[in-house]
């Protein structure tokens, strides 16, 4: 740690949880902050959209993006103590209109951003309605970033000292390969523009996909389909099958082939679909982005950086909040922010450049002994808490509260046992005690609510 302290302007680019919390430990640090939106309003992918793009798969360069991918049923799959930041707990609000459930819904989550943006006067910094068009390198080791409001035409450039981007990951579709899709006669549509289950009713649904979403929307999708069908290439051939205490729910390998309207699985099992629907995740993306190179895209690892955050050859000028993912979000956020902000002010020395780049080399060659394909770079789940205390102690934060990584553990577990119900039946009301009993030390912090 250095004690010379140094203020800079500083250009954030995304107004979502991870940009709010970024422009809050910048400013904290005694810097002046700039926040670039291309909403109307904060909260990035937690402010639903009932719109769907015009290209469902989400292939079409050209199509009008649609930001959220937020489905309108959507409950968090964290209970809200582990999700809030640190010195700003997400807890129960009684008010009206508010959620208090424990899981709560994804407008809870939206309204608790704003609280925080509100608390600590973080809308002041925000340009909403801002699409940054490009952010460049210019003259003497400053960034360019040329930007237009969404409603005219009128450009602006100007010149900071450091980028941090904030722009999240659940934008841009993946979409898996499937052998004879091209002749499909059905329709595809990727989970980014799913909002109700209303299109599928009567239909035949084929689902690709293990993870949370793939979950959510086929259960709420088979309260109107006629069948739905589940194609999870990490399922174990002894739950395949009919799905327990659903009459018209399979789950199935992954998909050998299609023909016609007709859906083959690798177990040798078909069936004549009316629609395909990925639930296959996103591709991290930065159009507005120009390194000459230095970083890049490569099947979904974003590099090189080092931690996930700086890019060696541009450290601490340009730096990454929000790549990881199978995380507790909110606290990884916190921490990297934390530590750009100290970086910045020269509170924290980083590693030369040279050795920042022989520790992004040992663990690239780490993940592909271990087998570990390339897109999983930013993959943490069960290592996120030795990661988010590491971030930790680069800057002198509180580790991560032992009740909230077992909370988070619990909910892992239930999740399994309790498959259909974990959002409502729980076994961990202790740790929800424990986590009450440590928010009492910041609750007076918190604004209320008029």
């Amino acid at each position: 740690m250095s004690t010379a302290t140094t203020r800079h302007h500083v250009a954030v680019i995304g107004a979502g949880a991870a940009g709010l919390v970024t422009a809050r430990e910048l400013r904290r640090e005694g810097h002046e902050v700039v926040v670039f939106e291309r909403g109307n309003q904060i909260g990035g992918t937690w402010v639903y959209n009932p719109d769907v793009e015009s290209d469902p798969l989400g292939m079409d360069p050209n199509r009008y993006v649609i930001h959220s991918s937020l489905y309108d049923s959507l409950r968090t799959n964290l209970p809200r103590e582990c999700m809030g930041f640190r010195d700003y707990p997400f807890i129960k609000r009684d008010e009206k209109g508010r959620d208090s459930r424990r899981f709560p819904s994804h407008r809870e989550v939206l309204m608790y951003l704003k609280d925080f943006a509100a608390n600590f006067g973080i809308g002041e910094l925000v340009r909403l309605e801002t699409e940054v068009v490009i952010v460049e390198l210019g003259e003497g080791g400053k960034w360019r970033v040329k930007s237009r409001p969404l409603k005219s035409n009128n450009e602006r450039v100007e010149i900071y000292d450091a980028v941090v981007i904030c722009n999240g990951h659940h934008v841009q579709p993946r979409i898996a390969h499937i052998p004879g899709i091209n002749a499909w006669r059905g329709q595809q549509m990727h989970s980014h523009n799913y909002r109700t289950p209303k299109p599928f009713r009567d239909q035949v649904v084929v689902i690709i996909g293990g993870a949370a979403s793939a979950f959510d929307i086929s259960r709420e999708i088979a309260t109107v389909a006629k069948q739905v069908h589940i194609a999870d290439r990490s399922i174990k051939e002894d739950k395949q099958g009919k799905v327990p205490g659903h009459d018209h729910m399979w789950l199935h390998s992954t998909i050998e082939s299609v023909h016609g309207s007709t859906v083959v699985f690798q177990h040798g099992k078909a069936v004549s679909a009316d629609f395909i629907v990925h639930c296959t995740g996103y591709k991290y993306d930065f159009p507005f982005l120009e390194t000459k190179g230095i970083v890049t895209v490569d099947d979904n690892r974003v590099g090189p950086l080092y931690r996930h955050v700086f890019p060696p050859e541009l450290a601490p000028w340009l730096s990454f909040v929000g790549l990881p993912w199978m995380v507790a979000p909110f606290s990884v956020f916190e921490r990297q922010s934390n530590w750009i902000a100290g970086t910045l002010s020269n509170r924290i020395a980083l590693p030369s450049k040279e050795k920042m780049m022989e520790d992004v080399q040992a663990f690239y060659s780490s993940l592909e002994a271990s087998g570990t394909p390339k897109r999983y770079t930013h993959k943490m789940a069960d290592l996120q808490w030795d990661y988010d205390n590491w971030v930790s102690d680069q800057c002198g934060f509180p580790a991560i509260e032992e009740w909230r990584v077992q909370m988070y553990d619990a909910t892992s577990k239930n999740r399994v046992l309790r498959a259909e119900s974990y959002r409502d039946v729980w076994d961990d009301d202790d740790l929800a005690d424990q986590a009450q009993k440590d928010f009492a030390n910041y609750l007076i912090r918190q604004v209320p609510k008029l």
